[in-house]
């Protein structure tokens, strides 16, 4: 039966991942879960597509959204207890976010990563990025990914292994065929004491392209799932999907190591 492997997030979009033994869901997900992000001098979104190099800070905070800690890559901290200042809002690929600058030394010291002012921001509610305007609902509230999959893109790449950190997932499992995890879109799957609803796949971009430690291109994802997966069937926007996203049926714990029991819907059900 496959199980849970690694666990990965981060409290700032674009940010480098952290990787925890346990998280807690909710029914929004997991409510540390990029619940800041970064916009430029001109209000527009600052992620690794346009600053690959954020990967090299990594962000703690509380559930809470109180506190914040970045380390940068020669082990210096910024911390301390967040101060808002003025209301933003900021379209982040078809939806739009709704937050409060945060005001202290945090901006700065990401800006030698982008290269220019940025200002940084906290999502009014959890999940905050992942919410469309005038909706209340979060969508895509978890992600999850294979070493099956993992390992088939490996080879179609022609390399030893590919790290599953470039794609960014909250949950990847092991113990699974090569895209077993598109088979259960459409039905439940019991991790810990949480319950997923798989949803749909998961549309890749070019951040897959990015090393997970520097943020420098180094591996032609995209062309090569184009050329072994091609584009999502009947899907007008030519999506290159690898991995699948889901919502939180049942919120609860999920550990490295819980299994993860497939729940397979009544495909006869009227």
């Amino acid at each position: 039966m496959p199980r849970v492997a690694r666990l990965s997030f981060t409290p700032v979009r674009g940010l480098g991942l952290t990787h925890p033994e346990s998280i807690e869901l909710t029914d929004v997900g997991l409510v540390e879960d990029r619940r800041f992000y970064i916009v430029d001098d001109h209000g527009r979104l600052v992620d690794r597509l346009r600053a690959g190099s954020l990967v090299r800070v990594s962000a703690e905070t509380d559930p809470e959204a109180t506190w914040l800690r970045f380390t940068l890559p020669n082990g210096s901290v910024v911390e301390g207890d967040i101060r808002l200042d003025e209301p933003v809002r900021t379209e982040i690929y078809g939806r739009l976010a709704k937050g409060h600058v945060v005001g202290g030394p945090w901006a700065a010291a990401l800006e030698p990563f982008v290269g220019r002012p940025v200002l940084l921001v906290r999502c009014d509610l959890p999940g905050g990025t992942r919410i469309k305007d005038g909706e209340t609902h979060v969508r895509n509230a978890i992600s999850l990914v294979s070493d099956g999959s993992l390992a088939e893109l490996a080879r179609q790449l022609g390399v030893p292994s590919v790290d599953g950190r470039r794609f960014r997932m909250l949950i990847e499992i092991e113990g699974a065929r090569p895209h077993e995890e598109d088979t259960w879109i459409g039905d439940r799957a019991a991790i810990g004491s949480a319950v997923l609803s798989i949803t749909k796949p998961d549309a890749r971009c070019a951040i897959t392209t990015q090393d997970p430690d520097t943020g420098e291109r180094d591996l032609d994802t995209l062309r090569t799932l184009l050329r072994y997966r091609g584009f999502r069937p009947d899907d007008d926007e030519r999506k290159i999907d690898f991995g699948v996203l889901g919502e939180v049926a049942q919120p609860g714990t999920i550990r490295v190591g819980d299994e993860v029991a497939v729940l397979a819907a009544d495909r006869t059900a009227a």
